[in-house]
């Protein structure tokens, strides 16, 4: 059986979710984020799911098109243009809409095939958005992510800290 270690880190998790040999072994990273918004959660629930918006709020992120059509929901399709680490061309898919508290998406970020949930829920004058994302990394990438796991975590976070300021702004 192919296993790699297994240890909690401050904030994120690093696992092995499966490999069908040395050469080919998935590493994942699993890390959770919080931020709260002081606007309604009808507020930010019209924005975060509209990925069109990213740019304004991820700094590594220089575009994002909606590629299908049709009204945001399961299923729409997104392409993107990363600029950092490294220029790369971008997709996911919605996997989960459900207004005004939840959305999440699947797919290739980078050198991983990520899960990002977006979860909203009321909180003292605001909303609480919780961030809970997954990274799956092959080979070097997987080896790559788990050097760079806090990093990763850090920098979600300071984007989570400007959709923020986007947010209280408006």
């Amino acid at each position: 059986m192919c296993r790699t270690r297994a240890e909690l880190r401050v904030g994120f998790e690093y696992s092995s979710v499966g490999c069908a040999s040395n050469h080919d072994r998935v590493i994942g990273m699993h890390f959770v984020n919080q931020v709260d918004i002081a606007r309604p959660i009808a507020t930010v629930f019209a924005y975060v799911p509209d990925f069109e918006n990213v740019p304004a709020w991820n700094y590594a992120i220089d575009q994002t098109h909606k590629m299908s059509e049709g009204p945001v929901g399961v299923g729409t399709t997104y392409r993107q243009l990363r600029t950092l680490p490294a220029p790369s061309e971008e997709e996911f898919e919605a996997t989960a809409f459900a207004p005004p508290g939840h959305v999440a998406i699947n797919g290739v970020i980078g050198p991983f095939d990520a899960e990002m949930k977006y979860n909203l829920e009321p909180h003292e004058n605001g909303t609480r958005l919780v961030n809970q994302v997954i990274l799956r990394g092959r080979g070097l990438a997987g080896a790559v992510g788990q050097l760079g796991g806090s990093r990763i975590k850090s920098a979600v976070a300071t984007n989570l800290k400007e959709l923020k300021r986007i947010l209280e702004a408006t």
